[in-house]
């Protein structure tokens, strides 16, 4: 089992100065390593098929409507699953979380790793590079604890990939992106498409 996770909006609480309403991460998940292969190979096509270079990075906030409505066109048609996470920052109470980005980033992912009924298991996480060696070696010693992954082996390895280089990674940030226009009142079209084609698991509005 593959697992590629990314985020959108920030995990920041200084909304009056910027930081957004709301937090997500996003899981794409893939229980078969041909099917993941498959997928990756098919968003390389794609870059070929709109002439842009081969190390062009879909990223949803920088994407134009043109190359967004042919990426999850290009998508739907493979085999993975959805589980994301909400999180409206209105419904966290608690100042360990609010006052340190990266105890809240860090629970976040933690919270939907543990409620997924079971449907991840030995997963290989992969995320995207972020912060220093330091934050990263936390998230994972934290993760292994909370998750209590000796014996529940919800994951089996954890890795940090450069998002520019792994395909995957750029499908799990569009897949971030379009839920978190929905829920930051934008467009809702490019996640009603993920739900149409039957990609979206489980969608949890944290509270």
């Amino acid at each position: 089992m593959l697992v590629f996770i990314d985020d959108s909006g920030d995990p920041g609480f200084k909304i009056d100065k910027g930081s957004t309403k709301v937090f997500v991460i996003a899981l794409v998940v893939f229980d078969d390593d041909l099917e993941a292969e498959k997928t990756s190979l098919a968003i390389k096509e794609l870059r070929r098929k709109l002439k842009v270079s081969d190390f062009y990075e879909f990223k949803f906030n920088k994407t134009n409507k043109k190359f967004k409505d042919l990426f999850f066109e290009t998508v739907k048609t493979y085999k993975f699953r959805i589980r994301a996470i909400v999180a409206g920052k209105q419904n966290i109470r608690s100042s360990h979380l609010r006052n340190n980005k990266e105890n809240f980033y860090n629970y976040i992912i933690m919270q939907v790793l543990k409620h997924s009924s079971g449907s991840i298991k030995n997963a290989r996480l992969k995320f995207d590079k972020r912060g220093e060696k330091e934050l990263r070696d936390q998230l994972r010693t934290y993760l292994s604890r909370e998750l209590d992954n000796k014996s529940k082996k919800i994951f089996k390895d954890l890795k940090f990939v450069e998002s520019r280089q792994n395909t995957l990674i750029q499908l799990a940030d569009m897949v971030a992106g379009s839920i978190f226009s929905v829920f930051s009142g934008k467009e809702k079209r490019y996640l009603n498409e993920l739900k149409s084609s039957k990609k979206i698991e489980d969608l949890w509005e944290f509270k």
